[in-house]
């Protein structure tokens, strides 16, 4: 099968397309035959070794967490999905280097779902590493409910553009940071776009004189460090970036798990029309290298997705 391969860490220059060997399923794995997959900024840290220590990894590596296709084989212990099925996943392992840039990838069970029905898998791609993130940062974390007012800082990025419209699906007023060209997209999205930089408290004070009840942080740095002095309950700020920093200032830190009961619900709010998938830009597998340059450097909005099949 062809797959993009990184035969040693670096940027987008190290990637390559190369033949690999069919991925093996074991019991509780399923086998996809890829249509695309998205790229998430976890991946070119993956290719630039920003995550070895962290996690085994075997090279040479094939990047890509994210992936929807049709299952081609289940293991004996996979009832939930079978042959033929469409299907979207977050296709984590234990250890890092047969990802889903790729022709077939195996990913475990606990990670993929049926893929939501009112999607192509393009769009399907895209959800659900961001997705999952976003839901669990706002459900499981946070404790997001209505008449709760959050802000999401970088909230028109690939997880951000999740966070808002889950947050609003949950009946939450939602206030996202983001540059100004992207403000006019998160109006469209129901939420209330506020510049980053200085005056930043300030700006968030004006739409909520009393502080918000949750803070999803996707950036880090200043916006993170602030935002206690803007959210009631310090454990309800929520960071995907720096454990050490929101761990001192008494929030939570999130490293996203799968769980296909999230992805069932994320289907579910997907085909009800409560959460749209927004593409910055598509590219063939082949063009991998500037794909990767782009999601690394473009300021995108919404994701970036190499189509594979």
């Amino acid at each position: 099968m062809r797959a993009v391969v990184a035969k040693q860490y670096g940027g987008p220059e190290v990637l390559e397309l190369d033949e690999r060997p069919e991925p093996k399923v074991w019991p509780d794995a399923v086998l996809v035959r890829v249509a695309a997959a998205s790229i998430n900024p976890v991946d070119y840290r993956i290719v630039r070794g920003y995550l070895d220590a962290a996690f085994p990894t075997v090279q040479p590596l094939v990047p890509g967490w994210d992936v929807a296709g049709d299952v081609v084989r289940v293991g004996p212990a996979v009832t939930h999905v079978e042959v033929g099925e469409h299907v979207y996943g977050y296709a984590r392992k234990d250890f890092i280097g047969e990802g889903t840039w790729a022709e077939l990838v195996a990913v475990p069970a606990r990670g993929i779902a049926a893929a939501p029905r009112s999607l192509d898998a393009t769009e399907a791609s895209c959800v659900p590493l961001a997705g999952l993130t976003a839901y669990q940062a706002l459900t499981d974390k946070a404790g997001v409910g209505p008449g709760d007012v959050v802000l999401v800082h970088a909230a028109a990025g690939g997880v951000g553009s999740f966070a808002v419209q889950i947050a609003v699906a949950l009946g939450a007023q939602v206030i996202g940071t983001a540059s100004s060209r992207n403000h006019d997209y998160l109006r469209q999205l129901g939420v209330d776009p506020v510049n980053y930089g200085e005056g930043l408290a300030e700006r968030v004070r004006a739409l909520a004189p009393d502080g918000v009840d949750a803070v999803v942080d996707l950036v880090g740095g200043l916006a993170l460090e602030m935002s206690p002095s803007l959210v009631k309950d310090a454990h309800r700020l929520v960071s995907v970036i720096d454990a050490a920093a929101v761990q001192r200032l008494g929030g939570q830190y999130l490293f996203v798990r799968p769980d296909i009961d999230d992805l069932a619900e994320l289907a579910r709010l997907i085909d009800e029309r409560a959460v749209r998938v927004h593409i910055d830009r598509r590219y063939p597998l082949a063009d991998v290298r500037a794909a990767v340059e782009y999601a690394e450097h473009g300021h995108v909005r919404g994701k970036v997705v190499l189509d594979v099949a």
